[in-house]
């Protein structure tokens, strides 16, 4: 007689589905998605024609901007410098090549005005790097190149953390054999390697340019915070709040939403198309 063993049900060390789906989502409304409603449904009270008026003032289009450009500038410094570093951590060894990995994550951990004092300190006319610029004419603080300078610092981990799994999940095998078939070495990087980061590439860089938008505390340091000059969209609506004008800080701050959200999006969309690429691969 033989007897049919009944299936074993895997121990869960969480809760069930309902419980961690409830709890989380409980979470998300309470931290994400309440705080965004009101914001939108503060801008939903002034009506269409006084939201259009608040975004397209000089002032509010001058913010935005001198916050684009300087966001660009981060990203495209970023996009660079990030895969130098992440091939760097990946591909070399070298004598203290954890602390260089771990120094990656500082931007993270360090508060962002800690940094924005550092870099006005640095760059500053009688700072380290300012003594030496400034008599060369190439000021950074007070100029959107210091903007960027602080945007740059606190987004540039985001492209080497993205980058920098693909690369070392990448088979060097398939470098071999292109430098076997003859291939040159920049001819490798342009037709192997590239193609498979650039997913991950794209999607980090999106990350960053959208991380570099929402930067507040570095820049107030370093910006100087002049109108028409170096005044950024978050310190506009900032502005706007301590003259209690809270309809004109609601119309910045959801212009700044809706760039973040596009763009989180279009980094998500890269994201699934880089592991569909990933996928395909193997």
């Amino acid at each position: 007689m033989s007897v049919i063993a009944a299936p074993i049900r895997a121990k869960r060390v969480l809760p069930g589905f309902t419980l961690s789906l409830g709890t989380t989502l409980l979470y998300l409304t309470l931290i994400v998605l309440i705080p965004v409603a009101a914001l939108v449904l503060k801008g939903a009270e002034m009506g269409p024609e006084r939201f259009w008026r608040i975004v397209s003032s000089p002032r509010a289009v001058a913010a935005f901007q001198i916050t684009l450009a300087a966001a660009a500038i981060a990203t495209v410094f970023n996009a660079v410098y990030g895969v130098l570093m992440a091939w760097v951590l990946v591909r070399y060894e070298f004598p203290g090549k954890r602390l260089l990995d771990a120094l990656m994550d500082v931007p993270f951990a360090l508060p962002t005005a800690v940094a924005g004092l550092s870099l006005t300190a640095l760059f500053s006319a009688n700072g380290w790097f300012g003594a030496a610029l400034h008599p060369a004419g190439i000021p950074v603080v007070y100029t959107i190149w210091g903007i960027a300078l602080a945007m740059a610092f606190t987004s540039v981990p985001f492209v080497v953390r993205t980058v920098q799994p693909v690369l070392e999940d990448m088979d060097p095998a398939l470098e071999q054999a292109a430098i076997t078939l003859g291939a040159r070495p920049w001819a490798v990087f342009w037709r192997v390697v590239c193609p498979a980061i650039l997913p991950a590439w794209l999607a980090g860089c999106t990350t960053a340019f959208a991380r570099s938008l929402g930067e507040f505390g570095a820049i107030v340091f370093i910006a100087g915070n002049l109108p028409f000059q170096t005044e950024i969209a978050a310190l506009l609506a900032y502005i706007r709040l301590e003259e209690f004008d809270y309809n004109g800080a609601s119309a910045i701050a959801l212009v700044l939403l809706g760039f973040a959200l596009v763009l989180l999006l279009t980094s998500n969309l890269l994201q699934f198309w880089a592991a569909r690429a990933r996928e395909g691969a193997r």
